[in-house]
C-alpha cells in the first residue's frame, strides 16, 4: 500500500474517536486514548481534536445531510460508514482551512484502508453530491416546526431545542446553539500571590503566545490561538496560573472570601474554585475542600501544591451527610460554596458528546439532590454567614426556581445577588453558569 497522504493519520484518529463515542465511550477519554496510540505532530493533534469534537457536536446536522443525500437514512447506515461520512461532511461544512479536494480524497482513502474498499465509491459520490449542491447554492430543507428546525440547524436534541424556545427568544436560542458548537476559549486565572496579569502577558509574549485580558476579571486572561503543551508555558511550574473558564472565575468572586475566614467548598474537585478562594484570601484562613471522589480529591491536593497554597484542607466525604458525620462543624463556617452536581447544559461546547448523553428525565432527580445539599449544609454557616450556590447549567429548575423555593422555606435567609450567564455571553466566550449568594441572618 502506498504511503498515506498528508493529514490521513489525524483523520484516522478522529474517525476512531467517533466510532468509540458511538459505542458508548466519552469523547475526551476516547480522544486521549487514540492520541496516545498514534504519534502526531502538534498541528495534527490539533486537527484530530477539531475534527473529532466538531463532528460529534454536529451529529444531528450531519445526519440530516446524510438523509438528504443518501439512499439509506443515516440511522440505518453501517456505523463505520455513517461516522466516516460525518467526518468528511464536517470538513466540507465547517472547516475553512481544509480544501474540499483534500477532505474528499482523505475520506475515500480512509474507506479503502479501513476495510470498506467496496464502499469507497459511495463515499466519493455522496461527498461530491454535497459539493455540487453547495455550488448550486442548495440549502438543507428544514421542518416548519421552529423547535425541529432549531434542533437540526444547531445540532441539538429535540427536547433541548423545545426547552430553549420556551426559555428564550428564537434569536437567543440560536445564539445558544452557535455558542455550544464553537470550541471553547482557553482561559487562565492568574495566581495573584505569585504573579500579575501584566507580568504573565509579557512572559507569554516572549514565548510567542498572546494573552488578552478578560473584561471584568482582574486575574483573567484568555489565550489567543494555539499554544501547545500548557505545562511548557511560562509560569506553569512556578504555580503562577491555572486554567479556569471565565464564567467559573466569577463564582469565588461572588462569595467574596476574606483573609482569616473559614470556608467550606462542598463539592471541591478538581479544585479550581478552592484554589481561587485561597488566593483571594491571601492564603490566610482555611478552605475545607470536600469531595466524595478520592481520586478527584487528589487533584485538589496537586493543584494546591503547584499553586503554593497552604490553607486548603482536602477532606474525603459526602457533602449531604457531612454534619451527621462531623457535628462539630455545625455553625463553624463564615461561608459555604456549593458548586452543585447539575445537568451541565452550560458546558456543551466543552463536552462535545454531552448533549447526546443528557437524559432530560434525570433533571428532576438532580433538583432533589441540589435541594438536599442546600438543606444539609445551611446549618454549617455561622450567624451572618454567606452561602453561594452555583451550577454550570441554564435549566431554571436547577437554578432560579430552586433558589426561589429554598428561600420561601427559609425566611432566615436573604438573597444578596444572583446571575445567570448563557454560553458565550462574556466577551463572546465562556460556559453557561448560574450563581446565587444568600446570607444568613
Amino acid at each position: 500500500m502506498s504511503s498515506p497522504p498528508p493529514g490521513l493519520a489525524s483523520r484516522q484518529v478522529a474517525w476512531q474517536v467517533l466510532l468509540a463515542v458511538a459505542a458508548g465511550a466519552y469523547a475526551d477519554g476516547a480522544l486521549e486514548r487514540e492520541l496516545g496510540r498514534t504519534p502526531l505532530s502538534p498541528a495534527d493533534r490539533a486537527l484530530a481534536t477539531e475534527l473529532a469534537y466538531g463532528a460529534i457536536r454536529q451529529r444531528r446536522l450531519l445526519d440530516a445531510w446524510l438523509d438528504r443525500l443518501g439512499k439509506v437514512p443515516a440511522e440505518r447506515q453501517p456505523p463505520k460508514l455513517r461516522w466516516l461520512l460525518h467526518l468528511g461532511l464536517y470538513q466540507l461544512l465547517h472547516s475553512d482551512r481544509i480544501p474540499a479536494s483534500a477532505a474528499v480524497s482523505t475520506t475515500v482513502e480512509l474507506a479503502k484502508r479501513g476495510g470498506m474498499a467496496r464502499l469507497a465509491p459511495v463515499v466519493n459520490g455522496l461527498l461530491r453530491a454535497f459539493l455540487r449542491g453547495q455550488e448550486a447554492q442548495q440549502s438543507l430543507p428544514l421542518p416548519r416546526d421552529p423547535a425541529s428546525a432549531l434542533a437540526i440547524e444547531q445540532s441539538l436534541p429535540d427536547w433541548l431545542a423545545q426547552l430553549l424556545l420556551q426559555w428564550q427568544t428564537p434569536a437567543a436560542a440560536e445564539a445558544f446553539g452557535r455558542a455550544c458548537n464553537t470550541p471553547p476559549s482557553l482561559d487562565l486565572r492568574v495566581n495573584r500571590l505569585r504573579s500579575t496579569a501584566s507580568e504573565l502577558q509579557a512572559a507569554f509574549a516572549a514565548a510567542g503566545v498572546n494573552l488578552q485580558p478578560i473584561e471584568g476579571l482582574a486575574d483573567g486572561l484568555s489565550v489567543q490561538g494555539r499554544c501547545g503543551d500548557l505545562r511548557q508555558l511560562p509560569g506553569y511550574g512556578e504555580g503562577q496560573w491555572c486554567v479556569q473558564d471565565r464564567s467559573a472565575q466569577r463564582v469565588a468572586l461572588l462569595l467574596d472570601p476574606k483573609p482569616g475566614e473559614r470556608i467550606l467548598d462542598a463539592c471541591a474537585a478538581p479544585g479550581g474554585k478552592s484554589t481561587h478562594l485561597a488566593e483571594l484570601m491571601g492564603d490566610q484562613g482555611q478552605v475545607l475542600a470536600l469531595d466524595r471522589g478520592e481520586a478527584r480529591l487528589r487533584r485538589v491536593t496537586r493543584n494546591a501544591e503547584r499553586l503554593g497554597l497552604r490553607c486548603i484542607e482536602p477532606r474525603h466525604g459526602d457533602a449531604a451527610s457531612l454534619l451527621e458525620s462531623a457535628p462539630e462543624l455545625k455553625g463553624s463556617f463564615d461561608a459555604v460554596l456549593i458548586d452543585a452536581p447539575c445537568s451541565g447544559l452550560g458546558t456543551l461546547a466543552r463536552h462535545a458528546d454531552a448533549r447526546w448523553r443528557i437524559d432530560p428525565a434525570a433533571i428532576a432527580g438532580l433538583v432533589v439532590l441540589q435541594r438536599a445539599l442546600l438543606e444539609a449544609l445551611l446549618p454549617a454557616l455561622k450567624p451572618g454567614g454567606r452561602l453561594v450556590y452555583a451550577t454550570c447549567t441554564v435549566h431554571p429548575e436547577e437554578n432560579g426556581s430552586l433558589i426561589e423555593a429554598f428561600l420561601a422555606d427559609h425566611p432566615e435567609l436573604r438573597l444578596q445577588q444572583s446571575w445567570q450567564l448563557w454560553p458565550g455571553e462574556l466577551q463572546g466566550a465562556g460556559d453557561g453558569f448560574y450563581a446565587a449568594r444568600l446570607q444568613l441572618a
